[in-house]
């Protein structure tokens, strides 16, 4: 699950700063507004993870993040 975790974060990172470089200021906001949900769930797994590991949660919260991230991929171009 580190592993998940790890790889999940750099992908949020990466598609953060493709949301950066959007230089229409209203479409990067929309983008970030819609982009929110998913670096909430993963900073959210992440912190759970570290104090309480392994659980059903953390694996509901992966599923989660992967959920969100499938979801704003399909309806956002980037």
């Amino acid at each position: 699950m580190e592993n998940q975790i790890s790889a999940a974060k750099k992908k949020v990172e990466l598609i953060t700063a493709k949301i950066n470089d959007i230089e229409e200021e209203d479409i990067q906001i929309e983008y970030r507004q819609a982009f929110q949900k998913v670096v909430i769930e993963i900073t959210t797994l992440s912190e759970y993870y570290k104090t309480s590991g392994f659980t059903s949660e953390s694996e509901k919260m992966l599923s989660n993040y992967s959920d969100y991230l499938d979801k704003f991929v399909s309806e956002y171009e980037l």
